[in-house]
């Protein structure tokens, strides 16, 4: 009994020093933990550890769904002949002019929206052109004629005849929020087809002075010379606008870009298609912002709405009984908060067809029954 005691002693001591000196040396030996099968994510050095929700994403799958139906358009007008070219004396003095200039050409982008050939396109883009040009990312070009156009919003739609043509889906700008992210899809300058992302900086954007009908989507996404006529389209390639004009110094992007919504874009393509134009209602007045002093001047408690300043004598206004004076807060059931939202709310009046306008005086207020003419766009300066 006494040996295995002291047999069993000795092991303890051999075991005890054993641990001591592995604990002097290897101190990590004794440290080690069991694998756990949780997957722990990996970053490289000075990478933080991001939530889902701010990860970066790709939209190539946006842009691959929107691109194919975006084209380039080209255009070229003939160079104006000079007047006095057979006069002899003019020849005598200043040569023979025969030989005509380059004809101007232009370069711009357009959306095909319909398999039947349909492009919306900004008018900026075409106006004037003798020959207009499309060609596909696809590499088939055709010949595209003017379905129609309406300067008042810069939009203009086009044709071309080809089979399996390509179609952009589209979205609803309505449901656009401010910092949406957004892709631009165009040929800038020329290069090829571009895409460039951003977000949308701002809605409802008017007064301007780029058309006479304004809504823009403002957005940061890099629009530049050529982007015109191209498509704004959301994260699911879904066209939300027409890319038309920017803000710049320089000629290049600055990061304020504007493009018309969809919303209007649809019903243009639609009128036009439908009827070869656009018609917009008119009552012949003149209407500015109300402000206090107007208000005050007039006799007027309201602080909401458009005042008439000048009605149109003769015109569907002054038939009706608007007078100076009058503040319109409603057209057809439609509230006005600002000039766009009355000239907008008036145009979609269908001329001949009597309408509500709803308006605030110093009697008080009072509901008049306005028969719309057909509204004449103004002359466009060139």
């Amino acid at each position: 009994m006494k040996r295995y005691w002291l047999l069993f002693s000795q092991s303890i001591t051999v075991l005890l020093a054993a641990w001591f000196v592995v604990a002097t040396l290897k101190p990590q030996w004794l440290n080690q933990r069991p694998v756990l099968t949780r997957i722990v994510p990996v970053f490289e050095a000075g990478e933080t550890e991001r939530s889902p929700a701010v990860q970066a994403s790709s939209y190539s799958s946006a842009a691959q769904t929107a691109a194919p139906a975006v084209v380039s358009i080209s255009t070229s007008k003939a160079p104006a002949r000079n007047p006095h070219a057979e006069d002899p004396w003019f020849r005598f003095f200043f040569g023979d002019q025969q030989a005509s200039p380059q004809p101007q050409t232009g370069l711009g982008s357009g959306v095909i929206v319909s398999p039947e050939g349909y492009i919306l396109t900004n008018n900026h883009v075409v106006e004037e052109a003798d020959e207009i040009q499309v060609q596909l990312s696809d590499g088939r070009g055709a010949r595209a004629r003017t379905v129609g156009t309406d300067p008042e919003t810069d939009l203009a739609i086009l044709k071309i005849e080809l089979p399996q043509l390509p179609v952009v889906v589209l979205g609803d700008s309505e449901q656009l929020r401010v910092g949406d992210v957004v892709l631009a899809i165009g040929n800038p300058f020329g290069v090829g087809q571009t895409v460039t992302s951003g977000i949308v900086s701002a809605l409802g954007r008017s007064q301007l002075g780029i058309n006479t009908f304004e809504n823009f989507i403002q957005t940061d996404a890099a629009i530049n010379p050529g982007n015109s006529g191209g498509a704004l389209v959301d994260v699911n390639g879904h066209l939300m606008g027409i890319n038309t004009a920017i803000y710049s110094r320089s000629g290049g992007s600055m990061g304020i870009g504007f493009a018309i919504p969809t919303s209007t874009a649809r019903d243009v393509l639609e009128a036009i298609v439908r009827d070869g134009s656009v018609t917009r209602g008119w009552i012949g007045v003149e209407p500015q912002a109300l402000t206090p002093e107007l208000a005050q001047y007039f006799g007027v408690g309201q602080t909401e709405g458009v005042i008439i300043t000048g009605v149109l004598q003769n015109g569907p206004a002054a038939a009706a009984g608007l007078r100076p004076g009058d503040v319109v807060v409603r057209v057809a059931g439609t509230p006005v908060k600002d000039v766009p939202g009355l000239l907008s709310a008036v145009a979609a009046l269908p001329p001949g067809s009597p309408a509500d306008i709803e308006l605030e005086r110093r009697e008080g207020r009072q509901v008049l029954k306005v028969t719309p003419s057909r509204r004449n766009p103004p002359p466009r300066e060139r």
